[in-house]
């Protein structure tokens, strides 16, 4: 199953991420995979079941609210935020695999789970659908450094699936902070004021999108900015939630 992730990646490393065809989990190489897992690996992710209603938090049990202490005490200006799994093992080692490594094909099944998770969630509230999705943009510094911006990747993805447009080019970072990584709440907040400068007109409706929610710092950032230029209901789209 999906446990054997760790070792799977250090002993076929390139030659899994190469070779590795359609139909073939990631994880374990079953054939037998649809979207990148097969039944058993899918099983083994874990899902974000009780969370914040506002940043999704995972909650420890389901309280009467679902909304976590932070938003009681600082609400945030984004309205949701959809994030299907609890950043956890194995979704954290399939997340770094795409993100530090460019091994796109861990992303796969993540990327494909937040689409049905996205689906099912506008189905049933259409007054939720935003008019365009903006990934999280990383300064160009770091982008060369890395190749890519894993947040495009996934706004792409979502956009064909769900027939929204996406924009890069909406936002950009007008200088470069420290990594968010190794920072606390407030470090971080403090890190990203006045980071972001919307270039262009806004329609009254965004979803965000990121591959990982950590303390919510960047996209409480991000969304003032989007607000403060005309956005009325900005909502968050992320594979995945750190549990605290």
């Amino acid at each position: 199953m999906i446990k054997g992730l760790e070792l799977l990646s250090t002993l076929i490393g390139r030659k899994v991420n190469s070779e590795m065809r359609a139909g073939h989990c990631v994880a374990c190489l079953d054939h037998r995979a649809i979207n990148g897992l097969c039944d058993g690996c899918r099983a083994d992710l874990p899902v974000n079941r009780w969370r914040c209603q506002r940043c999704a938090l995972p909650l420890a049990i389901p309280s009467g609210t679902l909304t976590c202490g932070e938003c009681m005490r600082t609400p945030p200006t984004f309205t949701r935020t959809l994030a299907p799994w609890r950043y956890q093992y194995p979704v954290d080692a399939m997340i770094g695999r795409y993100k530090y490594r460019g091994q796109r094909k861990f992303a796969r099944p993540l990327v494909a789970g937040l689409g049905d998770y996205l689906e099912n969630h506008l189905r049933t509230c259409p007054e939720s659908v935003p008019e365009l999705i903006i990934p999280a943009p990383m300064h160009r510094r770091r982008r060369r450094k890395r190749g890519f911006n894993q947040a495009d990747d996934i706004a792409e993805a979502l956009s064909c699936r769900l027939a929204i447009p996406w924009c890069a080019r909406t936002v950009r970072r007008s200088r470069h902070a420290r990594p968010q990584r190794d920072l606390g709440r407030a470090q971080r907040l403090a890190n990203l004021q006045g980071v972001f400068t919307v270039t262009r007109p806004l329609p009254l409706r965004i979803a965000i999108v990121d591959d990982v929610i950590t303390t919510g710092a960047t996209v409480r950032s991000l969304t003032d900015a989007l607000r403060d230029a005309g956005a009325e209901d900005v909502q968050v789209w992320a594979l995945a939630r750190t549990p605290g």
